[in-house]
């Protein structure tokens, strides 16, 4: 192990901001070019941005982060960006749960340090599909390894949306390693996999956890592929979506689905689990959430 990793830190948490600052970018860019089709005469929204604070039980400074939230677009009903870096000491259950999973010395040090990105968007065109990306790194003093991914959750399925979101995901991985796509594919089948609802989530996408290969510098490389790889997956599907009309029965069909999501997202998803047990910001935990939803 290289000690407290202060560098390696610095640098994740400054690319999980960069990668932050160029999405919402990008979004408010697709809010101000949706210029025909349904609710291109309604004003283009913006990023509300609030910082996020943490504190430890005795008061001290655990960290915090960015919320970025734009809600009631023309293109976007509710996307959140949110960024963190937080540290401190892990409460007895998280600190049983990484033990469980083989964290190495968390009985003897439960001090962690983690940084990642989450995103979700919500689309107002139900032909837009929804998505979901998230990249993180974690530190303990036994161990670190990076995580993340981004799947795809459409409500109206397009084959091509589909092939073209994957496509670009693989020509991120391959340059790392050709055998990546296929692992990394089968993992987010498995993770967004609903079973109280024997169904997927979405569509897929790819998706890896505890990547620790021993190699710090070639992890964090792919971690940023991963990354790199969002918009160019993503954007093109929403420049492609939001000019078709949509009827009552396609609105009907996008709120019942955003309830699978939130199902998902409230009984399964683990980072949600880590947030809110470890006291961080509970708006920006749920940030995920759909604004509307229903459930039949």
């Amino acid at each position: 192990m290289s000690g407290e990793m202060l560098e390696e830190k610095q640098r994740a948490a400054a690319w999980f901001r960069q990668l932050r600052d160029e999405i919402v970018a990008a979004f408010e860019g697709l809010e101000d070019s949706h210029a025909t089709g349904p609710m291109s005469d309604a004003p283009a929204a913006r990023f509300e941005v609030t910082e996020t604070k943490r504190s430890s039980d005795d008061g001290s400074d655990a960290g915090g982060g960015l919320m970025s939230v734009m809600r009631g677009g023309r293109v976007f009903e509710k996307v959140g960006v949110n960024v963190s870096e937080v540290y401190g000491s892990l409460g007895a259950a998280a600190q049983q749960a990484m033990a469980a999973r083989g964290v190495p010395g968390m009985e003897s040090d439960p001090r962690f340090w983690a940084s990642g990105i989450s995103l979700v968007a919500h689309m107002q065109n139900p032909h837009c599909p929804a998505v979901h990306m998230n990249t993180r790194m974690f530190w303990t003093p036994g161990a670190w390894w990076f995580g993340g991914g981004s799947d795809l959750n459409p409500c109206l399925e397009y084959d091509e949306d589909t092939a073209h979101f994957h496509a670009t995901q693989k020509a991120h991985l391959d340059p790392h390693d050709e055998a990546l796509y296929p692992a990394l594919k089968a993992w987010a089948d498995e993770y967004f996999y609903v079973p109280h609802r024997n169904r997927a989530r979405g569509v897929g996408g790819i998706f890896m956890d505890d990547r620790n290969t021993g190699d710090w510098e070639a992890d964090f490389a792919l971690t940023q592929d991963i990354g790199r790889a969002f918009l160019p997956a993503y954007v093109p599907l929403v420049e492609q979506r939001r000019v078709q009309d949509w009827s009552e029965a396609d609105k009907d069909a996008q709120l019942v689905h955003r309830g699978l999501y939130a199902e998902y997202n409230l009984v399964y998803d683990r980072g949600t689990k880590f947030g809110l047990a470890t006291g961080h910001d509970a708006n920006a935990v749920l940030m995920s959430l759909p604004p509307l939803a229903k459930w039949t």
